[in-house]
């Protein structure tokens, strides 16, 4: 398996929006654009962050975890014009953390997460 950071990043990018859609979907909103503006509450890299310090803040990862989401937030890779380098990186670190679960089968973990992160 590759063990790059921004490859987990960008595998964990696809199944934390798959799981907000999922979410925002079963809560009953059915217009596109509301879903869309919803879904920025989660999906945005200011959101991403805001999200990873709550789990930091509540002691909610592992050890392991948090060395995953600092792999992932040091990883040198592209940046994003609609974040600052820390906070877009902090985000990565997320989403690198999510793509690593994944590949390791950690499918219970990663709703554990994700459940924390859109409140149920």
């Amino acid at each position: 398996m590759v063990d790059n950071p921004l490859v987990m990043a960008y595998m964990g990018d696809t199944i934390y929006e798959q799981y907000v859609r999922e979410h925002l979907i079963k809560t009953g909103i059915c217009k596109i654009g509301e879903l869309q503006q919803r879904s920025l509450d989660y999906v945005s890299a200011k959101s991403q962050r805001r999200h990873l310090e709550r789990l930091e803040n509540a002691n909610f990862l592992t050890t392991e975890e948090l060395e995953i989401v600092k792999w992932g937030r040091n990883a040198k890779g592209a940046r994003t014009k609609h974040a600052d380098i820390v906070t877009y990186r902090l985000a990565t670190g997320l989403e690198a953390l999510i793509g690593k679960l994944y590949f390791n089968g950690m499918n219970e973990r990663i709703k554990e997460i994700m459940d924390f992160i859109v409140g149920e």
